[in-house]
């Protein structure tokens, strides 16, 4: 069982980081004022399409790596409870499948449910704020939860991941600009400032993208190497 979740775990990795790159190789050709308008469109359709990859892999990062913990737990428990016992574990994966689906349903109808959208966006800032909390207490404490292999990799790598999601919100953030601005260069009316626009907006999220795959690629390589644990 261990090494089921261990695969789907590098699998969600992979699919983060190879739909990411996509995303970024796409929205190169979106931003091309040389470009006919239905050729740029389509270059967003591809964009929006792959990311949708990279979205689902971020979300289900966390069940799936909460499940090794649990499988894997070296004698962490809480209250005198095993840490993450399966009986949380099935409300915790049904929890990150209707998060999907809030993430899924503001994906293809973007502004058409704001509740929706505004739901999404508190799971966020509360997932960010407990794997942070999490990240740091295990990294200070010399036996967070009891327990004595000294996690602080694991600590890090819970950090990084509460990294990754807020540069996500940054970049949503930064694209706020970008609908009208397209919008304007599918009508036919583009002009200097419109195009200036869709391009500072793209372009803009690229800082975020950074941290967003240095976090992932840390996060594997400590997963691998395990620093400093006393296994």
């Amino acid at each position: 069982m261990l090494e089921a979740f261990l695969y789907l775990h590098i699998v969600l990795m992979v699919f983060w980081l190879g739909g990411d790159l996509g995303v970024f190789y796409s929205s190169r050709y979106v931003i091309k004022p040389d470009l006919p308008p239905a050729a740029r469109l389509t270059a967003l359709k591809i964009m929006l399409g792959l990311d949708l990859g990279p979205k689902i892999c971020l979300i289900l990062f966390l069940p799936s790596g909460l499940t090794l913990i649990s499988l894997d737990a070296h004698g962490g428990s809480l209250w005198g409870v095993k840490l993450l016992p399966w009986w949380l574990l099935v409300p915790l994966w049904i929890g990150a499948f209707a998060w999907v689906w809030l993430m899924w349903t503001d994906h293809h109808e973007p502004g058409e449910h704001p509740l929706v959208r505004r739901v999404d966006h508190a799971i966020r800032i509360a997932v960010i704020a407990g794997m942070a909390g999490a990240g740091v207490f295990t990294l200070v404490v010399s036996e967070p939860f009891g327990v004595t292999t000294d996690p602080k990799w694991l600590g890090a790598k819970v950090l990084l991941y509460a990294i990754a999601i807020a540069a996500g919100l940054g970049i949503r953030r930064t694209l706020k600009p970008f609908g009208p601005a397209f919008g304007a260069v599918m009508a036919g009316k583009p002009d200097t400032r419109v195009e200036a626009t869709v391009t500072s907006s793209v372009n803009g999220c690229l800082p975020y993208v950074w941290v967003i795959w240095g976090s992932v690629l840390l996060a594997g390589l400590l997963g691998v190497a395990k620093p400093l644990a006393n296994l």
